[in-house]
């Protein structure tokens, strides 16, 4: 449980500390750093394809990312995915290029979508497959 709560620990931190607005897609039961990024002060949003019982005061939206509602997402500078199922990928960096956000996914294991996209470590290895296409404020 020790190496769950650091990996969690460690992508909150990274994204708090990169950007403002937080879209966590696939969130599930798994909750602990989109935490971390809303006790920052960057807005979050979290979707899942699935009704959750209890998003404990984290905004929820229910949506689809095979054919996602783009309002949900528009706005946000980072989409990020922990854990996705690699068949999500390709539309997550739909999605992403389509609201000029960065995409950024923690993988299990050792996977990866083609090429890995740009590795960043933060403690954990990310996946950054997607990145903005001009300046948006960081912090």
């Amino acid at each position: 449980m020790g190496d769950y709560k650091h990996i969690e620990t460690c992508i909150g931190n990274y994204i708090a500390a990169h950007y403002i607005h937080a879209i966590e897609v696939g969130i599930g039961r798994n909750e602990d750093a989109a935490h971390i990024v809303r006790t920052s002060g960057a807005l979050v949003r979290c979707t899942d394809v699935k009704a959750l019982d209890s998003s404990h005061g984290l905004p929820f939206s229910r949506d689809d990312i095979f054919s996602p509602d783009i309002s949900l997402y528009t706005g946000a500078d980072v989409i990020y995915a922990i854990r996705p199922g690699v068949e999500m990928i390709p539309s997550l960096i739909d999605l992403a290029g389509r609201i000029n956000a960065d995409l950024i996914v923690y993988h299990l294991g050792f996977e990866s979508y083609e090429k890995g996209g740009e590795i960043i470590d933060c403690g954990v290895l990310l996946h950054r497959y997607h990145a903005h296409l001009e300046a948006v404020e960081q912090r």
